[in-house]
């Protein structure tokens, strides 16, 4: 055999690409089983252009896996194309270099031809696991041929015997290490868990001797009986048109691939031809994974190139509001660096992700007008996601994500979208209002919540953290703009009301100072509203920071001490209350102090806030009981 130097620079990509590019070594049968393919569908090609006469028809061709273990040997067998010395010399003797993507090139005629191995450093991988390839090809001509190389320091090609034309790389695997445990790779499971894992969807069959142990016949007795067993299931199941597959059939692979308990909520199916051509299959889970609103949960979908898999989770392919999504994508044009493992962010990528993103809006819109029941289950679990996408990056979502939303509302006693809400809305109603608190129920208890529902309009219930911020950032909804009950200053009143009771409080300024007063500092002002319906008190604020909103920062870590709302005692200038506050100003201002301390304590208690003295409000109550 001739023995041979790779190029500089190729001695110089080998040793990077076995220590560097790969995050993990079980690739490289990834790599050689996409080699073996490719050469079988360039013999196939070829098999059409002659009219069928090279002797194999499609039924015929498979890739072989065998296993050497006193040898340490693993060997993946083709009887495709093979190579001739030329091709040796170019395709492996020089890294980087792709006969099937120039097989591809100068081939490109119409016919249906998918070549997987576009890059030749995949050949490569097989130095992270192995100190010695060997490679022995036979090619259509009947040429026999041997490439032989130890890693970096070059390469021997000779002649060589092999009885079929295909080609066989035998690799003899590193010595095991306290870290690595190369032997791994020629114990059955785990070749077969591999070929399940990154090639189950070649289209050609993967076969290997696999031993098992069956009862003999007419015995208890059990023996190890060994049979050739094809390890891939070939066809994809999103390569399949959806009329020809069943939901039971999208449930099993769904529940097997991903190990969820429960079928999922929705099936979204998704081919694209043009600008990117991909095939998507993803699913809309039917509940959150344990994991899911946690730093420890990862996005993404499995991504494949021709039914090979190249990345278990691409994160970049989903956007986070739809982060729940689960599933796949196969593309045969991404653009891909000179591994396989990793993605260049290129537009091809984005093309895909745009398009998903888009084909998953309008999945969950249609649900939401065809399966109300099925929608809000979905909403149950991942409707905090969204409304967190609607929060994210200044609002840049809000368009794609404001009528997926759904909150509680007061008055329907149901579930409704900002569209339903405005579309419902009285003619006289100028403002989308909602409210504040940890459930509906204490919602409904709300002073101002009475006192809007009393005037017919609807509240919008807000139980959880990121709500308040949600609508924040989203400003307005159809023109409409969000009023919080409790913070905003609600304008309900006839102008001669509003006039009237702006006199009031003019006229009571001493009285209402001296209340603040008595409150140390905890409000910012005292004052009396017409807001109120039948309730004497409640808790207002002022300012873009709401007390729900204080509450939910006050929670985080590294909280200010100054992110403090602006907090208001209003007063119902109609309650009986009113009339005894001025009668102890002018009598009796220790009283008055009692009084303002207690109302304070009542409005935090029907706010959903703590005391913060107890023992001091119970002997106040007790004083005047007395």
């Amino acid at each position: 055999m001739q023995k041979k130097q790779f190029k500089t620079e190729s001695k110089k990509l080998l040793d990077m690409m076995i220590h560097s590019i790969y995050t993990h070594k079980e690739i490289f049968l990834r790599e050689l089983i996409s080699n073996a393919s490719d050469a079988i569908d360039k013999r196939y090609f070829h098999s059409l252009k002659e009219g069928g006469t090279t002797g194999i028809s499609k039924g015929d061709f498979e890739i072989t896996l065998s296993v050497d273990k006193e040898a340490r040997t693993l060997t993946v067998a083709d009887n495709g194309c093979g190579m001739s010395a030329e091709e040796l010399e170019n395709n492996l003797g020089t890294i980087a270099k792709s006969g099937s993507y120039d097989f591809k090139k100068n081939n490109d005629q119409g016919e249906e031809i998918d070549i997987i191995g576009q890059f030749g450093v995949g050949f490569y991988s097989a130095f992270m696991v192995a100190d010695k390839i060997t490679v022995v090809t036979k090619n259509e001509a009947g040429e026999c041929h041997k490439w032989e190389s130890e890693g970096a320091d070059g390469y021997k090609i000779g002649e060589a015997e092999k009885e079929s034309i295909g080609t066989e790389v035998t690799l003899h695997l590193l010595a095991d290490t306290d870290d690595e445990k190369y032997g791994d790779f020629l114990e059955e499971y785990r070749l077969k868990g591999l070929v399940k894992k990154y090639s189950d969807y070649i289209r050609h069959p993967i076969k290997m001797a696999v031993t098992s142990h069956k009862k003999k016949e007419d015995s208890e007795e059990f023996e190890e009986v060994t049979e050739i067993q094809t390890l891939n299931s070939m066809v994809p199941l999103w390569k399949k048109s959806a009329s020809e597959v069943s939901e039971e059939e999208y449930n099993r692979f769904y529940s097997d691939k991903f190990f969820d308990y429960e079928a999922p909520c929705r099936v979204i199916t998704q081919n694209s031809e043009g600008t990117a051509t991909f095939t998507a299959l993803m699913f809309i889970p039917s509940h959150a994974p344990y994991n899911y609103y946690s730093k420890d949960y990862e996005k993404g979908l499995e991504l494949y190139s021709s039914g090979v898999m190249i990345m278990e989770r691409c994160a970049d392919l989903l956007p986070d509001h739809f982060s729940f999504v689960r599933g796949l994508v196969d593309s045969s044009d991404l653009s891909l660096n000179i591994s396989r493992e990793m993605l260049q962010h290129d537009r091809q990528l984005k093309v895909i992700a745009k398009a998903l993103e888009k084909k998953i809006k309008g999945e969950l819109e249609k649900m939401l007008r065809t399966d109300r029941e099925k929608y809000e289950k979905f909403f149950d679990a991942f409707g905090a996601q969204l409304k967190y996408g609607l929060y994210a990056d200044w609002g840049a979502h809000k368009e794609t994500l404001q009528d997926l939303i759904l909150f509680p509302a007061a008055k329907a006693g149901k579930k409704l979208t900002l569209k339903e809400y405005t579309e419902a809305m009285p003619e006289a109603q100028k403002d989308i209002y909602y409210a504040c608190g940890e459930t509906v129920d204490k919602i409904l208890m709300l002073p101002q919540v009475e006192a809007v529902l009393s005037k017919g309009y609807e509240v919008l219930c807000f139980t959880e953290d990121v709500d308040e911020f949600a609508v924040k950032m989203l400003g307005k909804y159809a023109e409409k703009e969000f009023k919080n009950v409790t913070a905003d200053a609600l304008d309900l009143g006839t102008e001669e009301e509003k006039s009237a009771l702006e006199e009031k409080n003019k006229g009571a300024e001493a009285l209402l100072t001296f209340m603040k007063e008595s409150l140390d500092g905890a409000v910012s002002a005292v004052r009396f509203t017409a807001a109120l319906k039948n309730h004497a008190v409640c808790l207002s604020s002022e300012g873009e920071l709401s007390m729900e909103m204080e509450k939910v920062l006050s929670k985080m870590p590294g909280a200010s001490s100054d992110m403090k709302a602006s907090v208001v005692l209003e007063i119902n200038h109609t309650h009986p209350i009113a009339e005894k506050l001025a009668s102890l100003f002018a009598t009796d201002t220790e009283a008055l102090k009692k009084y303002t301390k207690i109302l304070y304590a009542e409005a935090r208690l029907i706010g959903g806030l703590s005391i913060e003295n107890p023992a001091e409000l119970s002997e106040m109550i007790t004083s005047l009981m007395v």
